[in-house]
């Protein structure tokens, strides 16, 4: 079977991998200049594609010409892996069986290209993997396979990506042979009134609002915590917070946001229910570290205010 493969993030890379000895192209999303040098990085699809020795198309959009090559490798099937793009009804017509797309979450839920961080921000305790057959609207396709996975209690959008990751891989590789030898399922149909979505994550998401619960913000912590990173300021400055837990059992009698302990465990922050606990932050123009190890070399930071 000859598959092009189209992905742009490292969530892609472990399906790539799984599946190289059938796929003889690969669709990537085309890097943007960035940082104040303007220097491009590749992408870590591109740079598996390009240590595997497969051709590679880069795109911007599907009205760079480059887009058009896609039939020249004269595909049966299309597997699309967190790729950025949305795929036009003239290309999901070249492969001769069918294009499938893998997105993480249990379809109809979470339509949209943030699915993992709106599970986490919303508690959820199951999310999974969705195999569809393609169609021109945003994941509606009919199902051709899911898979459950559970939501750890310390899971952050980093851990919970990997291991759906590593499930789409490995749900794949049987998904591909049952569609060699038998051709492709026939499907079920989504129900669209139960579908919900994920939109973009803006980087104002990340400013915590310390008046919601302990467990709330505590949850924009896991979400959000390769990008934008939940986030406050404190004595003016830019503070990121990249791990926490959250204890609302105890409710401190100080205003929202208030530094009330220290302990080696964290600075015990005050929320409008119970205590956030930060255990790893950066404070703007210093390096990454444990909030105790922080709070060494920050004076009177007890009974700061974040906000």
């Amino acid at each position: 079977m000859r598959i092009v493969f189209f992905g742009s993030s490292a969530f892609s890379v472990p399906s790539l991998l799984k599946i190289k000895d059938s796929v003889v192209a690969v669709v990537t999303k085309k890097a943007r200049p960035r940082g104040r040098g303007y220097q491009i990085d590749d992408n870590e699809v591109k740079s598996a594609a390009l240590s595997l020795n497969l051709p590679l198309i880069e795109i911007g959009s599907f009205r760079d010409d480059e887009a058009r090559s896609i039939a020249d490798y004269h595909p049966d099937l299309y597997v699309v892996v967190s790729f950025g793009l949305i795929v036009p009804k003239w290309a999901l017509d070249i492969p001769s069986i069918a294009p499938v797309n893998i997105h993480p979450s249990l379809l109809p839920l979470y339509r949209g290209p943030s699915p993992m961080q709106w599970a986490l921000l919303s508690g959820d305790a199951v999310t999974g993997i969705t195999f569809i057959k393609m169609n021109e609207k945003m994941d509606e396709g009919d199902i051709i396979g899911r898979e459950e996975v559970a939501i750890e209690k310390d899971d952050d959008y980093t851990t919970l990506s990997k291991r759906l990751s590593a499930e789409a891989a490995q749900m794949l590789q049987k998904v591909v042979d049952d569609i060699g030898k038998h051709g492709m399922m026939e499907g079920t149909r989504q129900d669209h009134s139960a579908a919900t979505y994920a939109p973009i994550i803006t980087k104002e998401m990340g400013r915590i609002d310390w008046t919601m619960g302990a467990a709330r913000v505590d949850r924009q912590v896991k979400a959000f915590v390769e990008w934008p990173t939940a986030f406050t300021y404190l004595d003016g400055k830019l503070l990121k917070i990249y791990s926490s837990f959250a204890d609302e059992s105890v409710q401190a009698q100080a205003a929202a946001g208030t530094v009330t302990s220290i302990t080696k465990a964290g600075l015990e922050v005050a929320t409008g229910k119970g205590l956030l606990i930060v255990r790893e932050l950066q404070l703007e123009n210093k390096k990454r570290m444990k909030a105790y190890e922080f709070s060494r070399g920050y004076r009177d930071l007890q009974d700061k205010l974040l906000n």
